[in-house]
């Protein structure tokens, strides 16, 4: 048993106000010792020694599970593309924040560097994040497919539109929650083919099935959420457990 004292300073709100008066508080806790354990072998990669293929590999097989964003979005000419990226996560709540990080691919003059879903919110500004339940996955895994800019891919997936209330680019109706946004920055890592570019955008609007929702909390098993592995692996969320955290 290991007990530690330190000063609480009181609880944060989301704006970082404090809500409670400071006082001492005693922490204490089990932890099994490893000290005895052996540590297994480990492979150490320099990234800047090996082909980017084999780092992309290792990173997809480490950063697991990663959520699935369905992001739909319109060209200059009003033309739907919906792809979906699982570099994707929440940012902040204030303002509300997310980001989506499509990578560059090699510039073949048919299929430039830039993705559609790139070009496209960099011309209008706009987005949308649709949540892929597994109803959904096949048709999202369908819109990954790469044809020209022209395609439409709401009709190449069977997917349907569904018109947001604040963005141009239109919702997937068959996604149980879509989050539309506003475009705050692009943040180009690099100019070569594998490079990230971090889409950070502001969630203007939110929208959820409302047999999934109450008091602002969302029905995880009615989600129903899917999830990327390495390689074409998906992975449900039906599989959960609950930690209380610690006060």
């Amino acid at each position: 048993m290991q007990c530690y004292t330190f000063a609480n300073t009181g609880a944060m709100d989301l704006i970082g106000q404090r809500t409670g008066k400071s006082r001492r508080t005693a922490l204490c806790f089990s932890i099994e010792s490893m000290a005895d354990s052996k540590i297994a072998p480990m492979l150490t990669v320099d990234p800047a020694h090996h082909v980017a293929r084999d780092v992309y590999k290792l990173m997809t097989g480490i950063i697991v599970p990663r959520p699935v964003a369905l992001v739909s979005t319109v060209d200059r000419n009003g033309v739907a593309n919906v792809a979906p990226f699982s570099f994707f996560c929440g940012v902040g709540a204030v303002p509300p924040t997310l980001l989506f990080c499509p990578a560059l691919r090699a510039d073949t003059g048919a299929l430039p560097g830039r993705k559609d879903s790139l070009r496209n919110v960099e011309e209008t500004g706009e987005f949308v994040v649709n949540v892929v339940s597994e109803a959904l996955a096949a048709a999202a895994n369908a819109t990954s497919t790469e044809v020209p800019p022209e395609v439409d891919e709401f009709v190449l997936a069977g997917l349907t539109p569904l018109a947001s209330e604040a963005v141009r680019p239109p919702r997937v109706a068959e996604s149980p929650a879509q989050m539309e946004c506003k475009l705050l920055q692009v943040i180009y890592t690099g100019s070569h083919a594998g490079s990230g570019v971090i889409v950070l955008g502001e969630i203007v609007r939110l929208h959820v099935r409302e047999d999934l929702v109450e008091s602002f909390r969302v029905d995880p098993a009615g989600l129903d959420a899917v999830g990327r592995m390495a390689g074409n692996t998906w992975v449900r969320t039906r599989d959960r457990i609950e930690l209380i955290r610690p006060k």
